[in-house]
């Protein structure tokens, strides 16, 4: 009776090595595959962007995003770096390169549903 108790233990354990192992590898694909921006913006732009901080537009507002994507992607991309309002510059991510926050700003517009302006 051990023996048959140890073994279903062994089986319970190796069964649950291998569906972590399939979630791990799950998730590596999902990050790989995931937008270039979406790391930056949940590092630094997700804790004024999701609750629309200080006239922040809210991530996936495509009516708040739509008046901003006609000034195009430059004029957005300048705005995140320089600040505007009050977005202070670079949001506060100094770490965060320009093409960073470039690939931050296309992400939210792709969140919204809205292309900028060339």
């Amino acid at each position: 009776m051990k023996v048959v108790v140890s073994f279903l233990k062994t089986l319970t354990v190796l069964g649950l090595a291998a569906s972590l192992a399939a979630c791990s590898s799950e998730s590596a694909d999902a990050l790989a595959d995931a937008h270039p921006g979406r790391a930056t913006y949940n590092a630094a732009c997700i804790s004024c962007h999701n609750p629309g901080i200080s006239g922040a537009p809210r991530l996936g507002d495509p009516d708040a995003w739509q008046p901003r994507a006609a000034k195009g992607r430059q004029a957005l991309v300048s705005s995140t770096v320089n600040g505007l309002n009050g977005m202070p510059a670079k949001g506060m991510c100094w770490q965060c390169s320009d093409e960073q926050l470039g690939h931050a700003v296309d992400y939210m517009l792709d969140q919204a549903g809205v292309t900028a302006a060339p």
